[in-house]
């Protein structure tokens, strides 16, 4: 596993906005990096390309914006190649004298991961010297490998590089590669721009970066570090073969990215939805994150996405590929204890809804004063086919957890598909044969309490597949394992 340096394209530069051009055509999967410099009398950040992310900007320097003198800017924007990539345009407010703008970019590439992770930490020196020391302010988080990206903006262009550097406690870095590029931007009030990468040969510790150089003429500005790595987390998601069929969703690699909260999303269409016991799940200190979601929509396809959130505060969206859950007829279930029985609507012919209201006759007026219109009831009638399924919905209607039963259509139907309160039901059997019809009186109702997981798996699962506990630990190595085991 490792990041490499592909290329960094020309410098450009001028008063208000830049269109700087990639090094070679990008391709798919890398990453780009905007280095921009800039000054402005209102020391604005410059506008964030269309398809970027800003990854970092700070001010500094001291003094009095002029020529040759007092603060610029630094910022990062990164993206994740496509391919085809169009040219980005970054700008600062128009008209201000000695305005100036200059932007570089940088691809790089990977030879593994699941996609790019980045931090950064930026610095200024305000006391001018030739030796140059830029003290970050943002720890990051270092291990052995991490490409580190060094930048520099100073406000005199006539002044040149040598000896960049980084240091870090308790971090070794290896061979600098100085002057990635470095450019002397005449325009406006002008500027250098500079650029330098190095690697963490050993180590690892969560501290601030302090950047160097040595610097041709005494002067100030402004020093980051963009630390880079692949990415080792990801969001993956697997049906599994039982009934009520359920999906398992695991976040792994979370510790290689320092990830300390997780939030799992169901996606239908553009509708985001939080996975059971999955919102904002602290996993300090924890590789990986493993729910069940018992509640997805049959018949239609569906992707999961986990935002993970790292120690410094960025959060990376990650998905899955797509899951398209298959079952013979409508289902009624409880999640949480990861039953479920098949039946068939047979009919739903209303629902009710009532509101609590006084009327008042007011000099022949009707002035009606009430509460909010309540939740739906209804009475569902369904039908069961086999003394298995009768029997399977039984234990629901007896043991339904906070008394919520999930109905689902066969294909997921809005208006149907939903979570109801059970008021009361009654069963009318056929002596001769199994086929039962049921009336259940229900109301609309929220889901269970999100504290409450859905099951994985139950114990008569573990009893219809293994005879003995020897035979369980023989072969699971963790529990993790039996979590993930598919025991349909």
């Amino acid at each position: 596993m490792a990041v490499s340096y592909v290329g960094s394209g020309a410098t450009a530069s001028g008063a208000s906005s830049v269109t700087p051009a990639y090094p070679s055509a990008p391709q798919a999967g890398q990453l780009g990096i905007l280095q921009v410099a800039s000054g402005h009398a209102s020391d604005a950040v410059p506008s964030t390309p269309s398809g970027w992310t800003l990854a970092g900007t700070l001010s500094g320097g001291g003094g009095t914006f002029g020529a040759g003198t007092g603060p610029r800017r630094l910022t990062w924007f990164v993206r994740e190649m496509r391919g085809g990539d169009a040219q980005p345009t970054t700008a600062i407010p128009s008209g201000s004298s000695g305005s100036v703008i200059a932007g570089t970019i940088t691809l790089l590439a990977r030879s593994a991961g699941t996609g790019w992770r980045w931090a950064a930490s930026l610095g200024e020196r305000t006391t001018s010297s030739t030796a140059f020391t830029a003290a970050g302010q943002a720890a990051l988080t270092f291990k052995p490998g991490d490409f580190c990206w060094l930048g520099y903006t100073l406000p005199a262009s006539a002044t040149t590089f040598t000896a960049q550097g980084a240091t870090a406690t308790g971090v070794t870095f290896g061979t600098v590669t100085a002057n990635r590029f470095t450019t002397a931007v005449a325009t406006g009030n002008a500027a250098r721009t500079a650029a330098a990468s190095v690697a963490v040969s050993s180590g690892a510790a969560t501290v601030a970066p302090t950047i160097t150089a040595t610097l041709s003429a005494a002067g100030t500005g402004v020093g980051g570090m963009l630390r880079i790595r692949e990415a080792s987390s990801d969001v993956t998601a697997s049906p599994q073969s039982v009934f009520p069929p359920r999906n398992l969703v695991s976040t792994t690699g979370l510790a290689g990215d320092d990830i300390t909260s997780v939030t799992i999303y169901r996606q239908a269409g553009t509708t985001l939805t939080p996975v059971r016991a999955a919102a904002g799940v602290d996993t300090t200190g924890t590789n990986a994150l493993l729910r069940v979601d018992a509640e997805q929509p049959f018949g239609v396809a569906l992707n999961y996405a986990a935002d993970l959130t790292d120690v410094n505060g960025q959060t990376w969206r990650v998905y899955s590929g797509p899951i398209t859950s298959q079952v013979g007829g409508d289902v009624i279930s409880d999640a949480v204890r990861g039953v479920g029985a098949a039946v068939f609507i047979e009919e739903w012919p209303e629902k009710r809804r009532s509101r609590e209201a006084t009327v008042f006759n007011v000099g022949g007026r009707l002035v009606v004063v009430g509460k909010p219109r309540s939740a739906a009831q209804s009475t569902i009638t369904v039908s069961t086919d086999t003394r298995e399924d009768g029997d399977a919905l039984q234990d629901i209607l007896d043991h339904a957890t906070e008394g919520v039963l999930l109905i689902r259509k066969q294909i997921s139907l809005e208006g149907v598909d939903g979570h109801q309160a059970l008021i009361e039901d009654a069963e009318r059997r056929q002596w001769s044969i199994p086929f039962r019809l049921w009336e259940l009186s229900v109301a609309e109702t929220e889901p269970w309490p999100d504290a409450l997981e859905a099951a994985g798996f139950t114990l008569q699962d573990i009893s219809d597949n293994f005879s003995t506990l020897s035979d369980l630990a023989s072969s699971f190595a963790t529990l993790l394992a039996v979590a993930l085991y598919d025991f349909g």
